[in-house]
């Protein structure tokens, strides 16, 4: 029950309290945010790398602000219930003109997670659902910059029309050749449009803000022809001599649904409304659920929110049960899924077999690392949640042996209701193992290629996987193949690769055992063969393609690159795709 007045003053200020610090997250946030334009204008690309680790630190940062002051200002053990709940009542009246009301609601559940028992967490005390619309919000306020520009071009105003497109943005550096770019960009359309038959409302709309990531500005926007509306991305990069150009011309919903993959880091993009970007971006890719687009904009506080409200929304509506996730058992991690929910939960084991010399901490400080890391579309973003309910009838008796056995101390089991305390959500994959097994010839060359090609890719980012197997790896519904393994990774640049040495003698040649002496950084390449070539047809394709994985040679060279600054070119699209450097010449 809500109360029925507003009574009580310190109510009003723990509200005020609350949206003040949130006020100053996301003014941080766009300042870090706003900045990518010129990192990326100056090719700043290790500062870029910087401020996008450093920015997912932000949330964690000001909410632990927010309860400091809470604590310090209030007599939060005091308080009532009955002033909780004012506090609320008050925070959605000054969310009513807010232009960020959806994420602040995110962050008065937060705060208030960390100052209240969990028995609290329903509607009466934090947002289990929006209390406010984000539909049409716009800011009003002079010389603010809309959500899109729409452009109205005619067949001959088609290429100066794009041309102000691109300008339009204001980058600092010359383009190479700019009219060569829109000439590109006007064929790739044209091609993919069919000609040019424009209807009363043929229009490009374009979001007034590019999309920074990596070493690229992706410029974002749809075609509207008729009932007709294609997607479109265009990739602007840094050429020679530190100028423009356009890379690709991209169409259609595929195409973004790989540059926005949640497989790849998240976007700087400057946003005074977020809602209504990902409004535009879900018109764009409609099988993109909302959470995975507010993470791909780095507001992954609030997708981890709508990934939450979403789940219990399928428990909800569905009947099956959590079991034990298919596949080979992982030494580190306890994993299971719903087989109705394409996802699967993964909890930290409290012990390991004596092969794995970890600890719960040092793994979840590797799952840190790829979350702050440049994930180049091959390692698997994961959500992190504390303390979790699960109603414990949905789960397998088996599922709850296994829990109880391996991650004692992350369960509690209330009778009705489990608690998990711990634990990470991935975007379920098939096991890279199993797809081999029932692949015929043409789907093991593509798994293979694409096995190799991620790893090469993981190297590209300054990453080594530790644990090579088949198992670790899983294949998208795209085709992809990512990693998703995390508890042996690191950096390529602490990796010591080398050559096994030559025997000295029939008895070291003969030994079963390493007779050798190895670092704890060392990395024998040519040993990964027995551990993945033992299938011929798997063999004959690795060989063909990416034997050179098996040579030290290999990750040394690329271990100097980097260590030397060089920052590799990993692209979300085909190569076919790219304009070719001859019409670039």
């Amino acid at each position: 029950m809500f109360p029925q007045k507003l009574t009580d003053r310190s109510a009003f200020d723990i509200a005020q309290a609350l949206i003040d610090g949130f006020n100053r997250h996301y003014r941080l946030f766009r300042e870090t945010t706003a900045q990518a334009k010129q990192r990326f204008e100056q090719a700043d690309w290790h500062g870029q790398q910087l401020a996008q680790a450093q920015r997912i630190e932000f949330y964690d940062q000001r909410v632990n602000e927010a309860v400091l002051r809470l604590r310090q200002e209030f007599n939060i053990d005091g308080l009532s219930m009955d002033t909780w709940q004012q506090a609320k009542l008050h925070y959605i009246g000054l969310l009513v003109d807010h232009h960020q009301p959806e994420l602040a609601e995110t962050f008065f559940n937060s705060v208030t997670a960390k100052l209240l028992h969990r028995s609290y967490f329903k509607n009466d005390f934090i947002f289990v659902r929006p209390a406010v619309s984000t539909e049409y919000i716009e800011n009003d306020e002079p010389g603010s910059k809309p959500t899109y520009r729409a452009y109205y071009p005619t067949k001959d105003t088609l290429h100066d029309t794009w041309k102000r497109i691109v300008t339009n943005f204001q980058l600092a550096p010359d383009f190479e050749d700019l009219d060569r770019d829109v000439d590109n960009i006007v064929q790739a359309m044209l091609a993919e449009l069919g000609g040019f038959r424009p209807r009363a409302n043929f229009q490009i709309q374009v979001l007034s803000s590019l999309f920074y990531r990596n070493k690229g500005a992706y410029l974002v926007g749809k075609i509207i022809n008729g009932f007709n509306e294609t997607p479109l991305a265009l990739p602007i990069l840094h050429g020679a001599e530190g100028k423009l150009f356009v890379d690709a011309a991209l169409f259609g919903e595929d195409e973004l649904l790989m540059i926005f993959s949640y497989a790849r880091a998240y976007f700087m993009v400057d946003m005074e409304i977020p809602s209504a970007y990902v409004h535009f971006l879900r018109g764009l890719m409609p099988r993109k659920p909302r959470a995975e687009l507010y993470n791909a904009l780095g507001l992954q506080k609030h997708g981890k929110n709508l990934f939450y409200r979403d789940l219990l929304s399928h428990e909800r509506h569905s009947s099956d049960k959590f079991r034990i996730a298919p596949g080979i058992k992982g030494m580190v991690m306890l994993v299971f899924d719903l087989p109705s929910f394409p996802y699967v939960f993964k909890l930290i084991k409290d012990f390991y077999p004596p092969q794995k010399d970890t600890t719960r901490e040092q793994i979840k400080g590797k799952y840190l690392l790829v979350k702050q890391h440049d994930r180049v579309g091959r390692m698997a973003d994961t959500l992190e949640y504390s303390n979790v309910a699960f109603p414990r009838h949905r789960f397998e008796a088996e599922l709850i042996h296994e829990i109880k056995h391996f991650c004692p101390s992350l369960l509690e089991d209330s009778g009705d209701t489990l608690v998990i305390k711990h634990l990470y959500i991935e975007r379920r994959m098939i096991p890279l193992n199993i797809y081999l097994q029932e692949a015929g010839p043409e789907g093991i060359t593509h798994a293979v290629i694409e096995y190799g090609n991620a790893i090469k890719d993981l190297v590209a980012a300054n990453i080594f996987p530790g644990d090579m197997l088949w198992k670790n790896f899983g294949v998208t519904r795209h085709g992809k193949v990512v990693f998703y393994d995390y508890d042996e990774i690191e950096y390529l640049t602490d990796c010591n690769f080398r050559r096994v040495p030559t025997p000295r003698n029939e008895e070291e040649e003969m030994s079963g055992e390493v007779w050798y002496t190895v670092g704890p950084k060392d990395v024998f390449p040519e040993t990964f063969a027995p551990f993945l070539l033992g299938n011929n047809a798997v063999k004959d394709v690795f060989m063909a393609h990416h034997a050179d994985l098996l040579d030290a040679n290999f990750w040394q060279g690329h271990k100097e690159r980097i260590q030397a600054g060089h920052v590799h070119d990993v692209f979300p699209y085909e190569a076919s795709k790219r304009f070719t450097l001859q019409a670039r010449a």
